[in-house]
């Protein structure tokens, strides 16, 4: 005999009625003292016929990971919680199944809520035996994710809160939950929120944490501990001495289940108990204090980076809406770190060849600060200097400044930002390797590079000066020297910079205007970061001795104006980022090269064949003198190349920069602690540092020439 269709009336009042019933059945399983009350009835008959269906998921905090531009060099992870979602097919079988045996046995017979379970556990509660909630997979799913998709503090409280309200809300998210996704769906999602102890959060954390392979790899023994955690991770930590026996005692129960289910057999059981497992028990790495490749140095570009991203708009509304972002947003960041280059310039900062006593290695006050750049993209390729990143500065040396007479100095441990700057890092005088902005002012202004100049011993400009400076003559006069020994008389720009002649640069400025000069600086990136510094730069027609490298400036700064300058006058704001892409794979807008055409490609060939002066290489015009700053570099190379030297007065700092038409690596040394310091920096060593570098960044890349200047531009005719 055919049973008769339901009217509709019966079937939602049947409905109803079997909500109703669940609702005090569930809340009575969890809250006995409430079993029967009138509180739990009513709030079952009030409640669930108007709770939700639709579960507002966000995402939960993933990895991001950062790798060099190889895209797969790990270097650093940034996390809040160390957790990487994977799919369901990359989670061995006998995991999925020790996890369905672990937490729900009837996970796949029933439509979110176990009826039988309900009844069970309320039984139990009744009759005194260990409080059991009656919690499906499903359930327990969705209070996780009703958790961390919570927006404001009493949503969190709410979403943990013991009360029969949030037992219905549960119950009625997973049933609309169980229509909506296949139970393997649900598992995987379930696998990837659940926390499992010793800062593991989802699968694919704990597999690594614990046994230090991927889901995919776990065996059966594994699998079972890992199922057995999620219940009460703290205590069952295998990782301690006091949770491994937990542990085991959990994991034996798990293959108990597993065998009750069929899953396994006795004997694989008995084969996983008698297994002895090797317990990893290591966290993950977070942070640019924990970068992966030490040999590299790298936490210095790390840091670079984040505090890059912390200035994009596309990550946020401000600084803490980005920092978060990066430590839950799951990106994958390939970094412009090129591990090549990067690797060199760490070498080198720690060890320079052939300076004999001037050597200088991580324990000495003295930095040896290293940048490189990519000329037309702007790419960040290295970060390196004679340091550790890191803030343990137990083990340090005492503060050269003696100002901090008594404190730790930043040797040979740091995590300030010597190599590019900060607020609190304006960095450092660069010396002569400003002249080259003079000489790009002067050939704006119409003078080649064949222009003349009378050189002086000591030059008395129309700048004005405090008389008491010893910089100071004929009054209140800017009056620059050369160098002791030093040549005089009529020299043009290509010899004048190879030789570094102050009093052909000092009357040059004053020729084309300090103003002009300063412009072509910042229009090169060279910032201000200084109140003094940038108080010149507003108003610089008076600022004389500009030209001599008398401004603050960073290793990075100058890299990127010169690297400019190799690209043919085309300015690239300096980025640490080649890629970006979000937690779906998605590329990112962001860290892209942002390129502007600041000098003309004329002006900037000739610059470069000027700067080809110092370092021992050759002009297209063979303009060279016979001497430079800096000759053995064009040897050390071994292929075009240019450059400039910088030093200041008292060789407090020494810098040199040298440039190919593939990278432009800038060097300075100095003490970063006292930047007045008493002590005279070698130039060898940063000499050294800088070309070998080069040399070495270079290695298998094809020789480029560069591109000659006009004629006119060289000789005016």
């Amino acid at each position: 005999m055919r049973l008769r269709p339901m009217p509709a009336l019966k079937a939602v009042a049947s409905l109803l009625l079997c909500g109703l019933f669940a609702g005090v059945v569930v809340a009575a399983a969890t809250f006995p003292g409430l079993a029967f009350s009138g509180l739990a009835a009513k709030s079952g008959a009030d409640t669930f016929e108007d709770l939700p269906i639709d579960l507002d998921v966000l995402p939960s905090p993933q990895i991001s990971y950062i790798y060099a531009s190889d895209g797969k060099t790990v270097l650093a992870m940034m996390y809040d919680e160390n957790r990487r979602d994977v799919p369901i097919a990359d989670v061995a079988p006998v995991m999925q199944q020790a996890m369905v045996a672990a937490e729900d046995n009837r996970f796949y017979e029933h439509k979110g809520v176990d009826l039988k379970g309900v009844a069970r556990a309320f039984v139990n509660n009744e009759n005194g035996g260990d409080q059991q909630g009656a919690s499906t997979l499903t359930m327990q799913y969705v209070r996780q994710a009703t958790s961390y998709s919570a927006r404001t503090p009493q949503e969190v409280v709410d979403a943990t809160a013991k009360t029969p309200a949030r037992k219905l809300k549960e119950m009625k998210l997973a049933m609309a939950l169980e229509k909506k996704l296949t139970k393997q769906q649900i598992l995987e999602r379930y696998l990837n929120i659940s926390t499992f102890g010793h800062g593991a959060f989802g699968i694919y954390a704990a597999a690594h944490v614990y046994f230090g392979k991927d889901p995919k790899d776990l065996t059966l023994g594994e699998a079972a501990l890992l199922a057995g955690l999620v219940k009460a991770p703290s205590t069952n930590d295998p990782a301690t001495a006091d949770g491994l026996p937990k542990a085991i005692a959990r994991q034996g129960y798990v293959l108990d289940q597993m065998v009750a289910m069929k899953y396994i057999t006795p004997q694989q059981r008995d084969e996983a108990k008698a297994q002895k497992l090797t317990i990893v028990g290591q966290r993950t790495p977070e942070g640019c204090e924990s970068v992966q490749r030490s040999d590299l140095g790298a936490g210095f570009l790390c840091d670079y980076l984040r505090r890059w991203w912390d200035e994009q708009p596309a990550f946020g509304a401000d600084a803490f809406d980005r920092e978060n972002k990066l430590r839950s947003g799951g990106y994958t960041i390939v970094t412009s770190l090129n591990v090549q280059t990067q690797a060199a310039a760490f070498k080198y900062a720690k060890n320079q060849p052939d300076v004999g006593s001037a050597n200088v290695g991580l324990g000495n006050p003295e930095a040896v600060m290293v940048a490189a750049v990519e000329p037309g993209t702007g790419r960040v390729q290295a970060l390196a200097t004679n340091r550790n990143f890191s803030n343990d500065q137990s083990g340090n040396g005492q503060s050269t400044n003696p100002d901090r007479k008594g404190q730790k100095g930043n040797y040979p441990n740091t995590t300030v930002p010597f190599i590019t700057g900060g607020p609190d890092v304006p960095g450092y005088q660069a010396g002569s390797s400003f002249k080259i902005f003079t000489a790009v002012a002067a050939m704006e202004s119409g003078l080649p590079l064949s222009h003349t100049e009378d050189v002086q011993a000591q030059f008395v400009s129309d700048y004005p000066i405090s008389a008491s400076s010893p910089a100071a003559c004929n009054g209140p006069h800017y009056c620059p020297k050369n160098s002791e020994g030093d040549p005089t008389g009529t020299f043009n720009m290509w010899q004048s910079f190879g030789m570094s002649l102050n009093t052909y640069f000092v009357p040059l400025e004053q020729r084309v205007g300090a103003d002009h000069v300063v412009d072509v600086a910042k229009r090169l990136g060279i910032q201000f970061r200084t109140s003094q510094d940038a108080n010149f730069a507003k108003d610089a027609k008076q600022w004389g001795a500009f030209t001599l490298g008398v401004s603050d400036t960073t290793p990075l700064d100058l890299a990127g104006a010169y690297a400019a300058l190799a690209a043919d006058g085309n300015y690239c704001t300096p980025t640490p980022v080649t890629e970006i892409r979000d937690a779906d794979g998605n590329k990112i807008d962001a860290g892209q090269p942002q390129c502007k055409q600041v000098v003309d490609p004329d002006i900037a060939r000739a610059a470069v064949d000027m700067a080809r002066c110092p370092v021992g290489d050759q002009s297209a015009f063979g303009a060279c003198p016979g001497s430079g700053t800096a000759t053995n570099v064009h040897g050390d190379v071994g292929r075009p190349v240019a450059g400039k030297t910088g030093t200041t007065d008292s060789g407090k700092s020494a810098t040199f920069v040298a440039m190919t038409k593939q990278l432009a690596v800038a060097g300075i040394l100095t003490d970063p602690d006292n930047p007045q310091t008493n002590r005279t920096m070698s130039h060898p060593v940063i000499n050294n540092a800088v070309a070998y570098t080069l040399k070495a960044a270079l290695q298998g890349q094809p020789v480029e020439q560069f591109t000659p200047p006009s004629h006119q531009r060289a000789f005016g005719n």
